[in-house]
């Protein structure tokens, strides 16, 4: 039978939950890496080690996940398990800080990765299918918004306690910012452990594809379904462009000649992280009345020409290019994803997990971007995000030609 209105609302605000934890971490990790600089004394290039840590992560992990955790035994162990990693990490980074090693944080930032891994396959696929496929990009971007208002949470902590006065060549607050961290790993764990959620399992989906009458020959084998295979190559360019745009904000921002210090600096890129929420909300409203794909299409092609301006443009334009930039890169994720899952039957899981792996794009541009930043200036390394926004972009415009016809059986599981 299907969900009760009030199970299901009730299941989509906890997992909704689960995008604050990584959207807090994320937010304060690209803060971290220009704290860092100062801290230890080192380049840009070698900051972005906390970004390779971070997101590697998604490819040494999420196999593992989908195959293993997530397929065998069902989204709710597999978030136990992510939250479980999240907070051990957020602990290993009070010994980090307490003897100064920068190793120490690097590794701690991994552990926290690897549980976001598997609490990113978990949710989003969770949200994906918990109700109608045809508003599942407008459900998936809801959840996201809470992601966004995480990040934003994240640098503004940052600009009080790691920039000002005695702070700004200390770890002592970063060691009591990331246990809380580690409590808010611990309270989630605990409410999801006495919640009873719906629970779906590969058995579970196997056998509403079977009573849908579909079968994997109807649907075809995975490396067939080219939006999903085609979407984790967008996801990754995609991912990869965002994350290395903000690594280097304040960066960017203190390098503008216009008088920001790296206090003022991380405040600004909280209300960039704003502005992207924002585009998350707004995003809501027009995916309801929109197709999916000319949605992101536009945004895409918003995202290259905005990424332009800051690459060229710097100062004050620069400054108003990036904070329009994190507005048009705010649907982009859930667009994707949601392209990219949309239909897989009974590969969905994975499906879901292949496409989660595309954020481990993040793992290679922000070196990338930190080298050229090294070489030259931070405003001319942000020509490197913008050829993963052209990559996303022609994503955009090229699925609407790729087929999909495995009905919604996936969405099915959930009701029992």
């Amino acid at each position: 039978s299907e969900l009760s209105f009030a199970r299901w609302a009730f299941a989509f605000a906890l997992v909704t939950s689960l995008f604050f934890t990584w959207g807090f971490a994320y937010g304060l990790l690209d803060v971290l890496n220009s704290h860092f600089q100062t801290v230890f004394g080192i380049s840009k290039l070698q900051s972005t080690l906390l970004q390779l840590a971070y997101f590697v992560r998604i490819i040494v992990l999420c196999v593992g996940a989908i195959r293993g955790n997530m397929r065998r035994y069902g989204y709710k162990k597999g978030i136990h398990l992510g939250l479980t990693l999240y907070s051990l990490g957020a602990v290993f980074f009070w010994p980090s800080a307490k003897f100064e090693k920068y190793g120490g944080f690097v590794g701690s930032t991994f552990v926290i990765g690897c549980g976001l891994a598997t609490l990113e396959v978990a949710a989003n696929s969770y949200i994906s299918v918990l109700g109608t496929p045809q508003y599942a990009a407008m459900r998936l971007n809801f959840s996201q918004g809470f992601q966004g208002l995480a990040s934003f949470a994240g640098p503004l902590i940052a600009s009080t306690y790691f920039f000002k006065g005695k702070n700004a060549n200390s770890l002592t607050n970063v060691q009591w910012v990331y246990l809380a961290v580690a409590a808010l790993g611990l309270v989630l764990n605990i409410l999801f452990f006495f919640c009873d959620l719906p629970e779906i399992t590969e058995e579970a989906l196997e056998k509403e594809i079977e009573d849908a009458g579909l079968v994997e020959d109807d649907i075809g084998p995975f490396w067939k379904q080219y939006r999903c295979i085609f979407g984790f190559v967008a996801q990754m360019a995609y991912c990869g462009a965002q994350i290395t745009v903000a690594s280097f904000v304040v960066n960017y921002l203190t390098e503008q000649g216009v008088g920001i210090d790296h206090s003022r600096a991380s405040l600004m890129f909280s209300f960039c992280q704003l502005t992207f929420t924002g585009g998350r909300f707004i995003g809501v409203v027009l995916l309801k009345w929109l197709d999916p794909a000319l949605v992101l299409s536009a945004y895409g092609i918003a995202c290259c020409a905005f990424c332009l301006g800051v690459a060229l443009a710097g100062g004050n334009g620069g400054i108003a290019c990036l904070f329009l930039l994190f507005f048009f890169e705010s649907i982009c994720y859930p667009c994707i994803f949601t392209l990219g899952t949309k239909n897989l039957g009974v590969h969905t899981k994975r499906g879901s997990g292949l496409i989660v792996m595309g954020v481990g794009g993040g793992a290679w541009y922000p070196p990338a971007q930190g080298a050229l930043a090294d070489k030259t200036f931070t405003r001319h390394s942000y020509l490197v995000p913008f050829s993963g926004y052209v990559a996303m972009s022609a994503y955009a415009m090229y699925v609407p030609s790729l087929p999909t016809d495995s009905g919604d059986a996936d969405r099915k599981a959930f009701a029992k």
